[in-house]
């Protein structure tokens, strides 16, 4: 645990909001002040993209938006925020992308309205080294160049998806939260049809793995729409989180079963990379 590096977290209100407008500010400063891509680099396969959710836990409903921006440098700023009756949230991830490979640089998580809780990690302070903010105290992590945010792990399913659909069994990623490092271990399950409010699409089936045999993680991903999240269940002790897609646009395109995107399971083997089960 270490606390050198930074001055202790701001816990007023307006102290929480001079900290997250410094690190917009800081983070923005960041991307443009990175060097050019050099001619010729090739771009990435990631597009921006706007995806809104409908979110269900405890019988309550929340829309959440996800939103994924990009500069001509392959950097990209990844924002998720909701909010329902007095408790919202907001997260946003910073980071690069390198030969199809996510290298994070900063990541914020600010709860908002009765729950302020705050999150914050820094993969660029030192090299080797992660500063991260949790509870209030700051704690180094080992870096080892590749490690993850909780948001941008998914886009980095998503990139090894787009590269090789057929290599994507079984994935695993190097995560840091809060004061410790984890591995996340995705199995890929099968082919599946989903209904949503976009209408049917086909789907991969994948489950995160648990230590613990009271947590259960799957999500469903469609390749037809680069792999965009078409639904998530998460349960803990019982009690599930759903999280399902009901619109979005991918690369400025609208999403949906009317631009003729919509496939069936059975027809998952038409698409480039796709492995057949």
């Amino acid at each position: 645990m270490v606390s050198r590096y930074r001055q202790p977290a701001l816990t007023t209100p307006s102290g929480r909001a001079e900290r997250l407008s410094l690190w917009l500010v800081a983070a923005l400063i960041s991307l443009l002040a990175l060097p050019a891509a050099a001619s010729g680099q090739t771009a990435t396969a990631l597009k921006p993209y706007t995806a809104q959710y409908k979110t269900t836990a405890r019988g309550f409903d929340l829309n959440i938006t996800r939103k994924l921006e990009a500069d001509n440098n392959n950097h990209f700023i990844l924002t998720n925020a909701g909010k329902i009756l007095v408790v919202g949230f907001h997260e946003i991830s910073v980071f690069r992308v390198e030969d199809e490979e996510i290298h994070s640089i900063s990541y914020v998580y600010q709860g908002t309205g009765l729950v302020s809780r705050r999150k914050e990690l820094h993969f660029d302070a030192e090299p080797g080294k992660i500063t991260s903010l949790y509870k209030d105290q700051w704690y180094d992590l080992p870096d080892n160049g590749s490690t993850l945010d909780r948001m941008n792990q998914m886009e980095q399913l998503r990139l090894e998806l787009l590269q090789d659909s057929a290599d994507a069994d079984d994935i695993t990623l190097r995560i840091a939260d809060g004061k410790r490092l984890k591995d996340s271990q995705l199995v890929l399950i099968g082919e599946e049809t989903q209904n949503t409010p976009m209408g049917s699409v086909a789907t991969l089936h994948y489950e995160r793995l648990h230590d613990d045999p009271d947590r259960k993680s799957d999500i469903w991903l469609a390749p037809q729409w680069d792999y965009l999240m078409v639904r998530m269940v998460h349960i803990e002790d019982g009690n599930p989180v759903e999280m399902v897609l009901t619109s979005a646009t991918l690369d400025g395109q609208v999403v949906g079963i009317n631009q003729g995107t919509s496939l069936a399971a059975d027809d998952l083997s038409t698409l480039p990379g796709v492995k057949r089960q």
